[in-house]
């Protein structure tokens, strides 16, 4: 069964955040690399949590490449086709480590490719401000190299996740929809509000924006708090007949200057939490930042029951 009947007959769990589990690992991600270190010397563990989402139950993992794009690999001292080589190197260990499940357990799961924001390559938290603009032309500058590696390696979609800006995201659709129309894409936003996305961009604005594009199968948001994911599913339901598609962090603040999340002393549950979201619209549903398999594992325990 391909990636979008699976979607259209039941849904889809994703897989939650990378940095917790290779920090669990021993990695040091507190750097302007993030969670993309680990290409560089220590691929191993990116298999290692791939493999553990797999077996809490996510069907969708999402491959290392959210921070890792071409400047952020020069800047730290390797080179142009070093950087390109890490980022082709994150998608096949995503693939091999679904293969690999699937030889084990007989059950076929899927790969995204995430492209991160801008923001994100600006390592300050911009990805939840928005605070920055760049051209059309500055935007694909910064996006194609890593977009046309990971595009070249077949995943299942691509994961324009973590996005604080309409602008960013409709610059790499465009391109996306003249340049490789065949592979489905997912779009996910951080959030100001219920009403706004980061940088303020009404709601209403981003979804009939993204609506004009056919291959985008799936819109939403990711690492946003959970308090605000029931009445944004809601919104969005109103606004598109593109499958919804959630997964928040744990409701922590995250803090740019130490590279932290500032703990709560409640976390969320995630069991129920992803039966009321499923019920409200969302049916592929997931963790971000401070999520791990013990989420994954009640989000899949909530799907069995749905």
């Amino acid at each position: 069964m391909d990636l979008l009947t699976t979607i259209h007959n039941k849904g889809l769990i994703l897989d939650g955040a990378m940095a917790d589990e290779l920090e669990k690992q021993g990695v040091l991600t507190n750097n302007n690399l993030w969670t993309a270190i680990a290409l560089t010397n220590n691929s191993q563990t990116i298999y290692q949590a791939h493999w553990d989402y797999l077996q809490a139950g996510a069907q969708l993992i999402i491959t290392d490449t959210y921070q890792a794009n071409v400047p952020a690999f020069v800047k730290a001292g390797y080179t142009e086709q070093e950087a390109k080589d890490f980022i082709a190197d994150a998608v096949k260990i995503a693939q091999k480590a679904r293969d690999d499940y699937e030889l084990t357990t007989g059950k076929h799961n899927f790969v995204a490719g995430s492209i991160g924001s801008y923001g994100a390559y600006l390592a300050d938290g911009s990805e939840y401000r928005g605070d920055y603009n760049l051209t059309a032309n500055e935007y694909l500058d910064f996006h194609l190299p890593r977009l046309k590696t990971i595009i070249a390696q077949q995943p299942d979609c691509l994961a324009i996740e973590t996005q604080p800006k309409l602008t960013e995201v409709i610059t790499i659709l465009a391109w996306l929809s003249d340049n490789a129309p065949q592979i489905p894409v997912y779009v996910s936003f951080t959030l100001h509000d219920t009403t706004r996305t980061s940088d303020g961009t009404s709601l209403k604005k981003v979804i009939s924006a993204i609506n004009k594009f056919q291959q985008v199968f799936a819109v939403g948001i990711n690492c946003v708090k959970p308090v605000l994911v029931t009445t944004t599913i809601k919104t969005i339901h109103q606004l598109t007949d593109k499958e919804i598609i959630v997964y928040p962090n744990q409701g922590y603040s995250y803090d740019s200057f130490s590279k932290t999340w500032l703990k709560i002393p409640h976390t969320i549950d995630f069991y129920q939490s992803t039966k009321k979201w499923y019920e409200a619209g969302a049916h592929l549903i997931g963790g971000c930042c401070t999520t791990g398999p013990e989420q994954t594992c009640e989000i899949a325990r909530a799907f069995q029951e749905i």
